[in-house]
């Protein structure tokens, strides 16, 4: 018998979980201590190799949050993280929340163009930025300029041994050097942010109830927006996460951060999750199974949240090289659809388990998962995770509620679902209900409560678990010497899940060059947002009033010999 009729899937958890968990009472940074003190001698980062205990790592925090509150950085203010995974990264967040201050994470790949977007919007005077992204930001102009920029030389976390090797007078040293790292001026080096001073003064530590992050998204719609997020949404989904997978052992676990820190779901898992645990968090700048494999023949992952592109390559590039993948227990996928063909190689090697689920920046992000259990269901995005409530409703009537069993678009609430955007009170309106935050996603739950996505009622495209505006894309490409008009859509993609395409009308008697124009996009936009493939056409779809309907360029290319769809 169904234990609640609103929720079937409380009947689908798997032994040992929750139907209900309770709230945190503390901050982010109150989870942290805790940590720190339960298990201060174990480790808490591993980067190359090189280790630092849960105590190591507390006091680095301690030392980064009094050179941060030297500088004048003071509860409420925004300070912003360019970064990508290194053991600085931590420290850095989890410094700045210990101030009462606000984080605000950016890709450390984005474009001039793309970081000033952000600085305009969210004003941080104060960032913590990885070296090779500092000329960048000093480059801003002067109404968005910063007024403190930290510099973080991250091969300075790596092993002595390693530091040595990239010094050599060769070559290949010199290439991969200048990959990690370059010299900067007129910005505070992070060693000396940590000067080895006393600590002068304790600060007040945030609440609960504080604003704690804001993390940009394209959201359902649009350009994207910064999603706040406070100490108790964040806190609840780590929360929320241990919950599910009662099967690990706190203070006995390791996680790796293979998905940046940056992105929603990389920060939840593996910087609030993990640290909660009192996990070894082993950390890689970015995805490469060459740096992934040593590290499994020292610590094998309990837990590696990830995206399918890398279970099915890791898989792959683990029996070439003869590594055994034994060990893992728990992979939780997220971002695009998981297909059997990536589970069952990947089960087969690890003996564990990897489950879907399903979240957005919104919700911290983490709204659902599969069972880590045998009844998880293939082709879905799993269950509610406990204190979640979804809807299924009516899209054109959200105040109408489907009967289970019927598609709709997908509703919920709870207490990691996010309050608002940042400064942007009409965009925070649009996407809630009475209280019920709209997904966008179109789906369907049956009636053991397991979900399933469907189709998607806002415009974007998702290409390797990253959400991309076209809208974006579009105003990047517009000035483009002979494009007349242009219109980006999603094209399915085997190994990303879609691939960003882009129909072009052409100026009369002009050619668009499809090279340079996917170069011209990767001049101003991340990688990953720039068209893989370029296809002319004599003409949009529009609406009455002029809009194009992406929806119809889509289908229209989908109908063409000529696409694409494994770029």
């Amino acid at each position: 018998m169904t234990t609640d009729p609103a929720k079937p899937w409380l009947d689908s958890y798997a032994e040992g979980v929750p139907h209900e968990i309770p709230m945190p009472t503390g901050s982010l940074s109150d989870l942290m201590r805790a940590s720190v003190t339960e298990f201060g001698e174990r480790p808490a980062i591993e980067f190359f190799g090189r280790e630092w205990t849960y105590s190591q790592l507390g006091a680095e925090i301690d030392r980064a949050a009094e050179g941060l509150r030297r500088l004048g950085v003071r509860r409420g203010d925004r300070v912003a993280i360019v970064l990508p995974n290194c053991p600085q990264h931590v420290a850095a967040f989890y410094a700045i929340l210990r101030l009462g201050a606000i984080v605000i994470e950016h890709n450390p790949l984005y474009t001039p163009r793309e970081l000033r977007h952000q600085f305009e919007d969210h004003g941080a005077k104060v960032v913590i930025a990885w070296d090779k992204m500092v000329p960048h930001i000093q480059a801003f102009p002067d109404d968005v300029a910063v007024d403190r920029i930290i510099s973080v030389d991250m091969t300075r976390a790596m092993p002595l041994r390693l530091r040595m090797l990239l010094r050599l007078p060769v070559a290949r040293a010199r290439s991969q050097r200048a990959e990690l790292t370059q010299r900067v001026h007129d910005a505070l080096p992070w060693e000396d942010l940590l000067a080895d001073v006393p600590i002068k003064a304790s600060v007040p530590g945030p609440t609960v109830d504080d604003v704690a992050l804001i993390q940009y998204t394209s959201g359902t719609t649009g350009m994207p927006k910064g999603a706040t997020l406070t100490h108790l949404n964040l806190g609840v989904n780590a929360a929320q996460a241990r919950a599910w997978v009662p099967q690990i052992t706190r203070g006995d676990c390791v996680v790796y951060a293979v998905l940046p820190l940056f992105h929603a779901y990389g920060l939840t898992l593996c910087l609030t999750f993990a640290m909660s645990m009192g996990a070894r968090l082993v950390m890689f700048p970015k995805f490469d199974p060459d740096l992934v494999l040593p590290a499994v023949k020292r610590h094998p992952p309990t837990f590696l949240p990830a995206v399918p592109p890398i279970y099915d390559r890791l898989t792959k590039a683990a029996a070439e090289a003869g590594v055994s993948l034994e060990g893992i227990e728990i992979a939780i996928s997220g971002a695009m659809p998981l297909s059997q063909s990536v589970i069952s190689p990947w089960e087969k090697a690890t003996g564990g388990y990897l489950v879907e689920g399903y979240g957005l920046s919104e919700t911290s992000p983490v709204l659902m998962a599969n069972p880590v259990a045998e009844n998880r269901r293939e082709g879905t995005v799993g269950l509610p995770l406990p204190n979640t409530e979804v809807r299924v409703v009516d899209p054109d009537d959200p105040t109408r509620e489907m009967p289970l069993g019927e598609k709709g678009e997908l509703v919920v609430r709870g207490p990691q679902v996010f309050s608002g955007y940042w400064n942007k009170p009409e965009e925070t309106a649009d996407v809630f209900v009475d209280g019920w935050f709209r997904t966008g996603d179109i789906v369907r739950i049956d009636e053991d409560g397991f979900v399933s996505i469907v189709d998607r009622i806002k415009d974007l495209v998702i290409t390797g678990g990253f959400n991309v505006s076209p809208s974006e894309v579009e105003d990047a490409l517009r000035g483009f010497p002979a494009v007349a008009d242009i219109a980006i859509v999603g094209i399915p993609s085997e190994r990303d899940g879609e691939h960003v395409a882009a129909a072009v009308v052409e100026k009369p008697g002009e050619h668009v060059d499809a090279n340079a124009l996917i170069a011209y996009a990767k001049e101003n936009l991340a990688h990953y947002k720039a068209p893989k493939h370029v296809y002319v056409v004599d003409e949009l779809p529009k609406s009455l009033i002029g809009k194009v309907i992406r929806r119809q360029v889509r289908d229209r290319l989908l109908q063409r010999d000529d696409v694409q769809n494994d770029g």
